[in-house]
């Protein structure tokens, strides 16, 4: 009877894994959308620029800046956004100024 009880092949591990999986999916999955929530939020800012949108804006705007050279990049950041707009370079905010 000792044997029995010791033996792995007597317990059948995979109906147990399987009972508990979707009432432990559950919580998981609405924590984790809860932590992307909060971690997704931004204060809004009083100065116009490209959103931040989870980093992305931040690479967006420095591949601009690389791509279209410093000049181009300001002119169309000024054309879309007004004379005070905030942007990323090298992932540091920048606020570019201009008349």
């Amino acid at each position: 009877m000792l044997l029995e009880t010791l033996n792995p092949m007597h317990y059948n591990i995979s109906s147990l894994v399987a009972d508990t999986m979707p009432v432990a999916t559950v919580p998981i999955l609405i924590l984790m959308c809860f932590l992307f929530l909060i971690w997704s939020h931004e204060e809004t800012s009083s100065i116009p620029g490209p959103g931040y949108c989870m980093g992305i804006g931040p690479l967006i705007s420095h591949g601009r800046f690389l791509w279209m050279g410093v000049g181009k990049a300001c002119n169309y950041y000024n054309k879309t956004y007004g004379e005070f707009v905030r942007v990323w370079i090298s992932g540091e905010e920048t606020f570019i100024i201009s008349k």
